[in-house]
């Protein structure tokens, strides 16, 4: 028996088989265009939408969203925005948290925290674990726990998570709770992940940044491009996780992926938040 070790390869080796091939989005000429890695397994998938997404500079382009054949599963390239929500530090009234307090909405229009019945946000009480920040919210929650428990939330600081507008996760059949792989094509560092929160094409949570090597700072962070998301649908069951249990769900994902085995093999650091790691294949 051998062993290969893989690295920025293998997501694109998995979704294609033994040939890979991938759309690779790259920033020349302050214009995203688009590289063919390989055209040889480009039968292999098919095109389930085009989005239309914004990068920083408020220029807009088309991200096709792929499925794979034989699957559920889906994939696209895109960049990553920093998502705060579900950190219990995320928002307060003076706008000091991790992220701005205009991205949390506003008056009459919040969706990054919880309100009362008149629409004013709610605060956190001494026994929580940021007194007089804001109570914030991810779609996914824990609905053993109570609303106004900013642990009922996914924490955007600890969890790796990903973000899908509604109506993709509609027309893909993802379901919050679902499990992700996502990849940063420029350095090859990957991560396991879940389906938090629902929002714009190509955002993550700060531990998700984390793990990829990307700056994950909320309010000047992110990566313009160049960031690889596979999702499973139906692999969750519509609630939050910890680390571990995303980790070792996301491992029987993949070894399940048409007899494939990849399987981490603990090089990297960021165990906390299923850093970087390398991808180790046993073959005969």
């Amino acid at each position: 028996m051998r062993k290969r070790t893989i690295h920025s390869m293998i997501l694109s080796g998995f979704l294609c088989g033994p040939v890979f091939a991938l759309n690779v989005f790259e920033r020349s000429m302050g214009e995203l265009r688009t590289r063919q890695l390989s055209s040889s397994c480009a039968s292999m998938r098919s095109t389930l939408l085009d989005i239309v997404a914004w990068d920083r500079d408020g220029q807009h382009f088309d991200v096709p969203v792929w499925q794979l054949p034989y699957s559920e599963a889906f994939f696209f390239v895109s960049g990553m925005a920093i998502d705060a929500d579900g950190a219990p530090n995320a928002y307060n009234l003076d706008d000091t948290g991790l992220d701005e307090l205009a991205n949390a909405g506003a008056p009459g229009h919040w969706n990054g925290v919880i309100t009362d019945r008149k629409g004013s946000p709610l605060i956190q009480q001494e026994s929580d674990p940021f007194p007089g920040y804001y109570i914030s919210c991810t779609s996914l929650a824990d609905e053993t726990k109570e609303f106004t428990d900013p642990t009922r939330y996914v924490d955007a600081s600890k969890i790796p998570y990903v973000v899908l507008p509604d109506d993709v996760a509609k027309r893909t059949g993802a379901r919050l709770g679902d499990f992700a792989v996502v990849m940063n094509l420029r350095n090859g560092k990957s991560s396991f992940a879940i389906y938090a929160d629902i929002g714009t094409l190509g955002e993550g949570s700060i531990a998700l940044a984390d793990a990829l090597g990307i700056w994950s700072d909320a309010r000047r962070g992110g990566a313009a491009d160049g960031i690889l998301y596979v999702l499973f649908p139906g692999s969750g069951n519509l609630r939050p996780r910890t680390i571990e249990e995303i980790q070792r769900e996301g491992e029987k994902l993949l070894s399940q992926w048409d007899g494939t085995k990849p399987v981490f093999s603990g090089a990297g650091s960021n165990d906390a938040a299923l850093g970087s790691r390398e991808w180790t294949e046993s073959t005969d």
